[in-house]
């Protein structure tokens, strides 16, 4: 008999180095969730394949389940993957006369000042692909000399003979005045109808020469692998069934149709795990606090957000593998500190846990699929908190023995101590890395982790997460049932967004109201249009407005919301968040504005769980297995509990282990697990 399905459908579609996550969710906020292996080398076939395990589970056939569906909502990698592994296309780039080295100039700094022998990133686009172009405007976007004509023509025909896929063009001062480089890409797109022209002033129309060509140099290196992938993806899915068309993850934490993502595919970077906002909004509910803390552990790595006030931390600048990105972007800070995570011990006998991983093939030795070294999930199972056998549908089986093998050879004999110890040793290890990695997001923006609550997710992040909560100070850590397949339920719970900004150089005190009004009237004309083409309008569509602001002679900005043009008001705003991130404040500071802001969200219905009844009496253990304990450090007798037959007002007292169809949580000794009313996990930390 099929499992009883209400339509429409929510389904997410998370795509992971190991697994890909499917969730769906029925209209009677019943979730099922599903863990199929993923397919690095062909992420379309990963994510179709995940589909037909999802149909097969639920007795339907793809289309059925597509057809059903209301909202479809993917995170891929495949951005990201493009730009780490150097895949991209054959890319040129367009800028100003003298101005050709800027890409490579960069601004001159070194992550770490001190270290002037590690090289610079590989420059995506090689000097003899960049190309400088006659023409000239000033600052506020008049035009000193004609844009060179000829010279795009005869820049044309060498970007032919080299076989050029896409171009980047940047010329100084778009951001004010676009004219020079859509005039350009005009002359290109006549000349050179297959190859692929991205404008600065489109992706990313801001001051700062650099961080401009830097980000539409990585839009034009990405574009023509990634949206021929979209879509592909999303006409098949078409084709099998699904009525509405695919949206995707951004790294701004809200999704986007294909159609707008193929203007600027760079947003794409971070969308796995961005979609992690989705669920923090969710879970924030159910936990009663806005101040939260993620951990997300999957096989590879580990992301860290921070939640204030129920507000997902943002930056507008990030660096991914060197490369400088401008644009709005959920704060994400990733550590190599996955279940795939590599152990070894170096030459003068140090262990080190990380940053190498070992993916989802080999993997860990535990698969048996080749992998020899130890890894995380094997030093977890060496210390019983993991069963052996099969997992995530069967798709992957754990050997103990394989584990064990490992251990020993790599770590516990060149240390000269006992397997558990050393498995212990290196699980040490990548905690503290977890712990470095949150107080990055935390303590040094000006939080105290003491006064959040930690959630920890993803398929590794239970296994975790108590003792990183203490570690930090924290009284409670959360986990929710669906902890495996955190990004794609955050995916169903995921709002359309489109982020619009205006380069604006002006004194908050001094601007006149009409012009600031008439600016933000010429973004919501920019976006409203899109939310409407993409159905929302009215009550769904939501505007807020922000500026950048920066004390004068300071040369970063911090973005503050303005829901109004009240100066006074977005004084103290800037004044409290300033002091938060620095210390200090200018009472009688002139305080500049360098940019404008609009957030257009499509507001989707939040998501609503069907919750299990309250069951009385105490929770049974499904059997005893011997674990490792962290106070005592030896393996003791610890009950293990079946995930499925855990209902709200159940509670456990540590040591235990909790058995979850997506995960494995671990309550250390002095711990107390309470179920919460929506049937998720709250470790209290004694």
């Amino acid at each position: 008999m099929k499992p009883e399905l209400l339509s429409p459908l929510r389904i997410g579609v998370d795509v992971g180095g190991t697994f890909t996550d499917v969730v769906v969710l029925d209209a009677a906020g019943v979730v099922r969730a599903v863990k199929s292996p993923s397919n690095p080398p062909d992420p379309a076939a990963g994510v179709l394949a995940a589909l037909e395990l999802t149909a097969r589970q639920l007795d339907r056939s793809v289309s059925e389940l597509l057809g059903a569906c209301g909202l479809f909502v993917h995170g891929s990698t495949v951005a990201t993957n493009v730009l780490l592994e150097k895949k991209g296309a054959r890319t040129a780039m367009l800028c100003t006369e003298g101005f050709r080295d800027s890409l490579e100039i960069r601004r001159g700094l070194r992550a770490d000042v001190w270290d002037h022998r590690a090289p610079m990133p590989q420059v995506l686009v090689p000097r003899y692909w960049r190309f400088g172009i006659p023409g000239r405007l000033d600052a506020k976007g008049h035009e000193l000399a004609p844009l060179d004509e000829q010279a795009l023509i005869d820049v044309a025909r060498t970007l032919a003979e080299e076989k050029i896929e896409s171009v980047a063009i940047c010329f100084l001062h778009s951001y004010t005045n676009p004219s020079h480089e859509y005039r350009a890409k005009e002359i290109l797109q006549g000349l050179l109808a297959e190859v692929s022209i991205h404008c600065s002033a489109d992706v990313a129309p801001i001051l700062g020469e650099y961080e401009r060509s830097s980000t539409t140099a990585v839009n034009a290196y990405v574009g023509p692998r990634v949206i021929p992938y979209l879509k592909a993806l999303d006409e098949k899915l078409s084709v099998l069934g699904l009525p509405n068309r695919m949206l995707l993850v951004q790294s701004n934490g809200g999704a986007a149709s294909v159609e707008e993502l193929a203007r600027r595919p760079v947003q794409m970077v971070l969308s796995g795990p961005s979609a992690g906002v989705g669920s923090m909004r969710f879970y924030g509910a159910d936990i009663g606090s806005e101040n939260l803390m993620s951990i997300e552990v999957g096989g590879t790595s580990c992301d860290v957000m921070l939640s204030v006030n129920g507000h997902v931390s943002t930056a507008d600048q990030l660096v991914v593998d060197g490369y400088h990105l401008s644009m709005p972007a959920v704060e994400i800070h990733t550590v190599g500190a996955g279940g795939g995570t590599i152990a070894h011990v170096d030459a003068a006998g140090l262990l080190h846990a990380g940053p190498e991983g070992a993916g989802a093939r080999p993997g860990p030795a535990a698969y048996g699929l080749g992998g020899v070294r130890p890894t995380v999930t094997d030093a977890q199972l060496v210390l019983g908190r993991l069963r052996p056998g099969p997992y995530a549908g069967g798709a992957i089986s754990l050997d103990l023995e394989r584990a064990t093998a490992a251990m020993e050879e790599y770590v516990a004999r060149p240390l000269g101590i006992g397997i558990h110890e050393a498995a212990a040793g290196m699980l040490r290890l990548v905690e503290q890395n977890i712990r470095h990695a949150v107080e990055k997001v935390s303590t040094e923006h000006g939080c105290n982790p003491r006064n959040f609550t930690l959630i920890a997710a993803g398929g590794a992040g239970p296994l975790h997460g108590a003792t990183v909560a203490r570690t930090l100070g924290c009284q409670a850590a959360y986990i929710p049932r669906l902890a495996g397949v955190f990004c794609a339920f955050g995916m169903c719970n995921a709002d359309v967004r489109y982020d619009y900004l205006r380069s604006w150089l002006g004194d908050l005190d001094a601007d006149d109201d009409g012009a600031l009004s008439k600016a933000f009237g010429s973004l919501m004309t920019q976006s409203a249009p899109v939310l409407a083409h993409e159905g929302f309008e009215g009550g769904q569509a939501e505007f807020r407005q922000g500026m950048d602001l920066r004390y004068q002679g300071q040369q970063s900005s911090i973005n503050i919301e303005t829901p109004t043009l009240d100066r006074a008001a977005i004084r103290a705003a800037f004044s409290r968040e300033h002091v938060r991130l620095f210390g200090y404040e200018q009472p009688a500071g002139r305080i500049e504005i360098t940019n404008l802001r609009l957030s257009a969200f499509g507001r989707t219905a939040p998501v609503r769980l069907q919750l299990a009844p309250t069951i009385a009496g105490d929770p049974l253990a499904m059997e005893m297995r011997q674990v490792w304990d962290e106070t005592k450090r030896s393996m003791r007798a610890t009950p293990v509990y079946d995930g499925k037959m855990l209902r709200a007002g159940h509670c456990i007292d540590g040591p235990a282990v909790i058995d979850e169809p997506s995960t494995t949580i671990l309550i250390n000794q002095g711990d107390r697990l309470l179920v919460t009313d929506a049937s998720n996990y709250l470790v209290e930390i004694y």
